[in-house]
């Protein structure tokens, strides 16, 4: 953790910062200004974006967390906020994936991701909130996924992760109206990452997570629900949760045989 008091500018805090799309979150925030906590569980891949980036040294700064404990969540959470300032935007952005077979079926990797993909933005959420609600102001985004829209061949594991984190965040986003505090989510297709290099099918408009970070970028404070991206591939997605069962099964049935 950072051993020095920083103050002026805003505060971000990112889970999963330490690859991908947070990573590339991270030094742009940094590059505008921001002072940002990149929070992972290795610090040594947290320090190394900072070696990377020297001219942005003293606006990124490594918290390791790991987002399973709940109990570390908070602590970190408490820990920027002393040594940055109040946290104006939470991004959690921790994710793990591995598609699945049905031949592969295997109980302990829908485990596995929930308890990072879900239970890590819950861990997130429960640190944040009581300290944005007490001062009436702030935002939390979390990162679900297209998938999350329905579920699609080879990724029960993880869609279904995904989708409770999109059904939470509707479920809490009314009850958090008035109270200063704004829950969002964002919804990503592929991205271009240590995680999707595992798939082994066509993944359409695919994204370099700079070009992702980019999209996040530019809408986050604009206080909608959702960020999605790229649109094409949202709305087509979006249009395939009003498919009655019957076509969209003999759509996704095409894929499983492809």
């Amino acid at each position: 953790m950072t051993e020095k008091q920083v103050t002026g500018g805003r505060v971000a805090m990112i889970t999963g910062a330490s690859a991908g799309i947070g990573r590339a979150l991270a030094v742009k925030l940094a590059r505008d200004g921001w002072q940002v906590a990149v929070c992972a569980r290795r610090e040594e891949a947290l320090r190394a974006i900072a070696e990377e980036f020297p001219e942005l040294a003293d606006h990124l700064h490594p918290f390791p967390l790991d987002v399973t404990d709940v109990a570390e969540s908070k602590a970190v959470f408490m820990a920027v906020e002393a040594d940055l300032g109040e946290v104006d935007t939470l991004i959690l952005n921790a994710g793990d994936y591995d598609p699945m077979t049905l031949d592969e079926f295997d109980p302990d990797l829908f485990r596995r991701l929930a308890e990072v993909n879900y239970l890590g933005a819950v861990n997130g959420i429960g640190a944040a909130l009581g300290p944005m609600r007490e001062r009436g102001r702030g935002q939390i985004l979390v990162t679900a996924s297209l998938s999350a829209y329905r579920g699609l061949p080879q990724a029960a594991p993880y869609g279904a992760s995904k989708a409770a984190v999109l059904n939470m965040a509707e479920s809490l986003r009314p009850a958090l109206e008035g109270t200063g505090v704004s829950l969002r989510v964002i919804n990503p297709g592929f991205v271009k990452t240590r995680l999707t290099e595992k798939n082994r099918f066509h993944m359409p408009q695919l994204l370099t997570p700079e070009a992702a970070a980019e999209y996040i970028h530019q809408e986050i404070d604009d206080g909608g629900f959702e960020i999605v991206f790229p649109k094409r591939f949202g709305y087509t997605l979006k249009f395939m949760r009003l498919l009655p069962y019957r076509l969209y099964f003999w759509l996704t049935r095409r894929m499983v045989q492809s």
